[in-house]
């Protein structure tokens, strides 16, 4: 297993692990960005093809965080249905009517006419996006730390050379000394 392990601790396998964690972490970057433009898709196509409902707004909830949360009650297939929508962009009072399209297959998914869905859709995604965004970050500033960068760009013009010159600018500290000076 030691074997395996030193083997493994070399720079091109360094260098192979950071290029994967810049892979993953951009396709968790992706993640949210993806799950956002399939979600709009839905509202589209639900509000294209969903059932037309009336719904009422029962209740409005401000959590401490300032959070802000309304729950809809409506009635489809003579069954009434109670579903929350987070506040984002558009937040209606206590008591007013909302138009709803509703999904057939499944009654509590639906759109409303401000184009949110109901729900609390994708904090998962958030979350993994956060946290790609934060392997993207490490993988690429460990990708970079492993370029040679000395070997590809050499300086343009060499370093001064200072003059050895005994007792002068520097002088080196060690437990043997030299007699420079008799």
């Amino acid at each position: 297993m030691r074997a395996v392990l030193t083997r493994l601790n070399t720079r091109l396998w360094q260098a192979v692990g950071c290029g994967l964690l810049l892979v993953v972490g951009a396709l968790l970057l992706w993640l949210p960005i993806h799950t956002q433009n399939a979600l709009d898709d839905w509202a589209v196509e639900l509000r294209a093809g969903g059932e037309p409902a009336q719904a009422i707004i029962y209740d409005r909830i401000t959590t401490a965080r300032g959070k802000t949360t309304m729950y809809f009650r409506y009635d489809f297939d003579r069954r009434t249905y109670e579903q929350e929508v987070p506040c984002v962009e558009v937040c209606r009072s206590y008591g007013e009517k909302v138009r709803i399209w509703v999904n057939r297959s499944d009654p509590t998914d639906f759109v409303t006419d401000f184009e949110q869905l109901s729900g609390h859709r994708g904090r998962l995604q958030a979350g993994l996006g956060a946290a790609g965004f934060a392997a993207l970050l490490l993988g690429a500033l460990t990708t970079l730390s492993h370029i040679p960068w000395g070997r590809w760009l050499p300086r343009r013009r060499p370093l001064r050379r200072a003059s050895a010159v005994p007792g002068g600018a520097f002088t080196s500290r060690s437990k043997y000394k030299r007699r420079a000076r008799r």
